[in-house]
């Protein structure tokens, strides 16, 4: 009897217990579920472009862990002043190497045989281990900490190259470039919506916490890497893409039908007699230069706001509002519209990307030049929004053009190249907003100035490429 009354009271407790531990376990289950669902939805599930997606979130994730604490160091610590000169020698010590270590980046992931996935899972354990070294130098902000960021730079910028390379083979049907694009890179937004109050917390209990965050999220990214498809590891032939202009030639002989190769085994010759050069990014059109062109002039508007807005409004914040709560309104502006380009991406299939990126340079070009005759709290925010919506639309647009027009054996090596231009573009547009004098009509004139040249540059040669149409429609 005593058993039989110690096994049915049992039973209520386990029931009990299984109750309770349902409910703890529900929310996260049911958020993993949420996740999966959402990036796995019109066959990205299939393609294998959910996975990449959840890997970039997590890279967003954890970048914004190691900006948070590197923030906190140069900028947010001490005055402004001296924060100038930190920001100054952190862009000097960190950003000038990356222009000479970038230009490696493609052609070194070039000759990777099979190894995408591996590229990749090695950006995210480098980054986790200079996470580590970080932590440790990030309360004193001295030089050790420059050398460490540069390599958190050069892996970051390794990985979205070849993140944005292996795109296309993991497109599902009936996606456009664009709306695969947007997102993954929607997907990287949230997580660092997500991510950065978890770093700024993290920032409360110690300094070197938000790195140790960051270590965690780049070992979890790593191990995520090897789960993407086996395909995306095909990387066989590459060549390494040059930026100098040349037209596709006209060979002298036409290929042998015997074997598919040019006659007699000689490489094609020009009508003047000349050896054909290897494809660049030139030889596929105008659209994806002068896409370029347009993407670095948002690019420096960014950099510019940054840090002119970030000094501007230590000294001079929004009317009737403090420092902090100013650089608050500023920064969620344009994450807002960052995060809207993002999305409004995927609806914008049935668009060129050339017509996409002349109309938000010239939306933005517009928003600029009101904001510098209407200098006020609202059109800052409002420049704000606008820079973050334009510069996610363009930048999408971008990479689907070199989706598009540049042939996949130099694909990795063309993003490289692109990537390193339009972060030489940032740190332009940086230097200048740290240098100039803090006036807000000034730098908005400024800013109107930067895609003033961006417009002039691009818009005109993207307008006339858009009428001729696409050299590959196949993927337009």
């Amino acid at each position: 009897m005593a058993s039989a009354r110690s096994h049915d009271g049992s039973g209520p407790l386990r029931r009990t217990g299984r109750t309770i531990g349902h409910a703890l376990h529900a929310p996260f289950t049911g958020t993993a579920k949420g996740i999966r669902k959402a990036t796995h939805a019109h066959g990205a599930g299939e393609s294998g472009l959910g996975k990449l997606i959840e890997l970039h979130a997590v890279n967003g994730a954890g970048d914004v862990m190691i900006t948070v604490a590197l923030a906190s160091t140069v900028f947010f610590s001490v005055p402004t002043d001296e924060a100038r000169g930190r920001v100054a020698l952190y862009l000097a010590v960190t950003m000038a190497p990356f222009t000479l270590l970038a230009p490696v980046i493609g052609p070194l992931l070039d000759r990777l045989p099979h190894g995408r996935r591996a590229a990749m899972a090695g950006a995210m354990l480098a980054r986790a281990l200079l996470a580590l070294t970080m932590s440790s130098a990030v309360a004193t902000g001295g030089l050790e900490l420059y050398p460490a960021a540069l390599g958190v730079l050069v892996s970051s910028k390794a990985y979205g190259v070849v993140r944005s390379a292996v795109v296309p083979r993991l497109l599902p049907p009936g996606f456009s470039l664009v709306k695969a694009n947007s997102r993954v890179t929607l997907a990287g937004l949230l997580a660092t919506g997500v991510a950065a109050p978890i770093g700024a917390g993290l920032q409360t209990v110690g300094s070197g916490w938000p790195l140790y965050g960051a270590c965690a999220i780049f070992i979890g990214g790593t191990v995520l890497a090897f789960t993407l498809p086996r395909k995306v590891d095909s990387a066989k032939g590459e060549r390494r893409a040059q930026l100098v202009e040349h037209h596709a030639p006209q060979p002298l002989a036409k290929p042998s039908k015997a074997n598919g190769k040019r006659t007699n085994g000689k490489k094609a010759t020009t009508r003047s007699g000349e050896k054909e050069k290897r494809p660049g990014l030139r030889t596929v059109g105008p659209s994806v230069l002068h896409g370029l062109q347009a993407n670095a002039a948002h690019r420096a508007l960014s950099g510019f706001l940054i840090f002119f807005l970030a000094f501007l409004l230590r000294e001079q914040p929004l009317a009737g509002q403090s420092a902090a709560v100013s650089l608050g309104i500023v920064g969620v502006a344009a994450g807002v519209g960052n995060a809207l380009g993002t999305a409004m991406g995927s609806w914008l299939r049935t668009r060129g990307p050339e017509v996409i990126i002349a109309s938000v340079l010239g939306l933005a070009l517009g928003v600029s030049v009101l904001a510098a005759v209407f200098f006020s709290t609202l059109m800052v925010a409002a420049l704000s929004a606008m820079a973050g919506f334009t510069q996610a639309l363009s930048k999408l647009s971008l990479d689907a053009m070199i989706q598009r027009d540049v042939p996949e054996e130099v694909r990795t090596s063309a993003f490289a190249r692109s990537e390193t231009l339009l972060q030489m573009a940032w740190v332009v547009g940086g230097g200048i907003g740290i240098s100039l004098p803090l006036n807000g009509v000034l730098g908005m004139s400024v800013a109107a100035g930067i895609l003033a040249l961006g417009a002039a540059a691009s818009v005109r040669g993207l307008l006339s490429a858009a009428r001729r149409g696409s050299p590959h429609p196949r993927v337009a």
